[in-house]
């Protein structure tokens, strides 16, 4: 169950000192100066002002089942105490309790509430003024954000440009792309000469689409600061956008006046990956780890990149020196060595690496690679054993193990095994989602398509936000029923929350050829293979291009599909059906 940090006893100090400074009164009636009879906060620049009140025992009553509920799991009871308690008291440091104690139980309303208190307590906070106004935007109330974010620019003064990047990180969070964009378009407008302000403009408006705005603010960004490593990242990713040859032409003449500009190299060089070039995206690799040999952030990327070019001795000899620079995350480190080793066979040595790693954040998943390994040697039911036996700390744990389970069961094609095991863990735990996506998700592989609507309409409810949950909806729609318009609504629905994510944009490339519209079919089938050259667009994509007729073409995305990925189940089926 989830907890909220104990610091009940620092707290009331803070509670009974704020109220101790109420003004007393003598024997005689007269008021006494106030005094301070508890424990101090420690010396910080500058003291928020503090209400004078007397500490009730209703404030007490609040504190105490405010403290007790949080820290037994209840969020819920201790939001709604310490939003009460922080509008009674008015003391800006309950107040900012209140607004964290509301954003860790996901009460954006009360959090909201109790930030504008806080701002209310203590008007010159600078995080509360930035609470406030992350709070606003998070809520889609950008109108109402655009006064804060106007004031934290001019507050920042000489520090404005960087006021702006953290700015284009707030508004990245906006639903509403195009608001967002009109928004730092405004803020932006008095900062003609700060190349920041060109940035924050430009990564909005990719974000909104809007290619051409981005490379031209970009652009200007780069007149202010022709040698600004930012900037011409921005502008290469703008370019990208529109063509990879542009971005690529764009950074390699960069990289030859700033050979040292390392996250353009790395940009770069993934670009060159993406873009089959490997031959010189190996040069690159090389390259970077010999100009920056001891930077473990460098290092990683690398032996993330020989991993993507399936150089796995290279990877592992590269992973190596980054376990040995000590990183931060080693942990990371050995389970990238352990599937360096799944992926060259060496089961022995990867199980080696996933035992290393310790019980933080990788845990678990090092734990369901290791079942994964088991399971690859020919032993399902020890895989199985190994997660049934494994010490959970919560359901989410416990939700991970069991789809992992599942998982090692699909890929065994024992599709009614899964769907049985993920039925049986719904009845216990009937409300979580990744359960709910992956029973839909195994009902389709047995016919069940009223049990994968059904769960995929609830997972729905739960989550309006779920992407994937209306894409699987749409095109298992599309692709198994006759249902044709309302599979591309769902599919549309998706889209408006995720517009860049290829497998969607693969379902609506499929569900326009279903229609009948193959032109238009092809346009997003195309977008979603450049984006992910994954096995299953490139049947899609090569049965359209068979049947408008560009059989060269379609044979080309198959047989080079096939290559890397020859035993897929949804391509192979596809190649059968056209080619001899």
């Amino acid at each position: 169950m989830s907890r909220i940090r104990p610091v009940a006893l620092p707290l009331l100090a803070v509670l009974l000192s704020a109220c101790a400074q109420t003004p007393q009164k003598h024997a005689d009636g007269t008021k006494a100066k106030p005094t301070v009879t508890a424990a101090k906060l420690p010396e910080q620049p500058r003291q928020p002002p503090l209400p004078n009140q007397e500490l009730t025992s209703e404030t007490l009553y609040r504190f105490l089942i405010g403290e007790i509920a949080g820290q037994r799991g209840r969020l819920d009871v201790a939001t709604q105490a310490y939003v009460e308690m922080a509008k009674k008291t008015r003391d800006p440091r309950i107040a900012q309790r209140a607004t964290e104690i509301a954003l860790f139980a996901r009460a954006q309303d009360q959090a909201l509430e109790a930030a504008k208190i806080w701002l209310a307590a203590d008007p010159e906070s600078v995080r509360a003024q930035q609470a406030v106004t992350a709070l606003l935007v998070n809520a889609n109330k950008l109108d109402d954000a655009k006064p804060y974010l106007e004031k934290l620019l001019r507050d920042e003064k000489e520090n404005v440009g960087q006021a702006f990047l953290q700015l284009g990180g707030l508004l990245s969070r906006a639903n509403d792309k195009k608001a967002a964009l009109k928004l730092v378009q405004e803020l932006a407008t008095p900062y003609p000469g700060i190349a920041e302000a060109h940035i924050a403009v430009a990564q909005a408006a990719m974000a909104a689409d809007d290619i051409d705005l981005a490379t031209k603010e970009a652009d200007e960004a780069v007149k202010l600061r022709p040698e600004w490593e930012l900037a011409a990242l921005v502008k290469g990713q703008a370019l990208q956008r529109r063509s990879n040859a542009e971005a690529l032409a764009y950074w390699k003449s960069y990289l030859k006046q700033n050979p040292q500009a390392k996250d353009v190299r790395l940009n770069y060089a993934r670009l060159l990956v993406n873009d089959r070039n490997y031959e010189e995206a190996r040069q690159e690799f090389e390259r970077l780890g010999k100009d920056f040999p001891q930077n473990p952030d460098v290092t990683m990327a690398v032996a993330l990149l020989a991993i993507q070019l399936k150089d796995y001795d290279a990877a592992e000899k590269t992973l190596k020196r980054a376990l040995a620079q000590n990183p931060k995350d080693a942990d990371t480190v050995r389970m990238y060595l352990g599937q360096v080793d799944e992926e060259r066979k060496q089961y022995g040595e990867a199980k080696r690496w996933y035992t290393e790693v310790s019980r933080g954040e990788q845990f678990i998943p090092a734990q369901v690679r290791y079942a994964g390994v088991v399971a690859k040697e020919g032993d399902l039911p020890g895989a199985r054993r190994y997660l049934q036996q494994l010490p959970v700390q919560n359901n989410q744990q416990r939700v991970q193990l069991i789809q992992a389970e599942a998982q090692l069961l699909r890929d065994q094609n024992q599709y009614q095994e899964a769907y049985d095991l993920l039925g049986k863990s719904l009845e216990k735990l009937p409300n979580y989602p990744d359960l709910l996506y992956d029973y839909a998700m195994v009902a389709e592989k047995v016919n069940r398509i009223d049990v994968l609507e059904a769960n995929l309409k609830k997972l729905i409810v739960i989550k309006p936000d779920h992407a994937h949950a209306y894409n699987a909806l749409g095109y298992t729609l599309a692709d198994r029923t006759e249902r044709l318009k309302e599979a591309e609504d769902y599919i549309d629905k998706a889209l408006k929350l995720a517009p860049d994510d290829p497998f969607i944009l693969d379902s609506k490339g499929w569900v326009l050829f279903r229609r009948g519209q193959t032109k238009e079919a092809l346009v997003y089938l195309r977008k979603a293979f450049a984006e992910r050259p994954d096995p299953e667009i490139a049947a899609h994509l090569g049965e359209v291009l068979w049947v408008q007729g560009q059989k060269d073409e379609a044979e080309k995305v198959w047989r080079q599909a096939l290559q890397e990925n020859p035993d897929n189940e949804a391509l192979q089926t596809a190649v059968k059906r056209f080619l001899p």
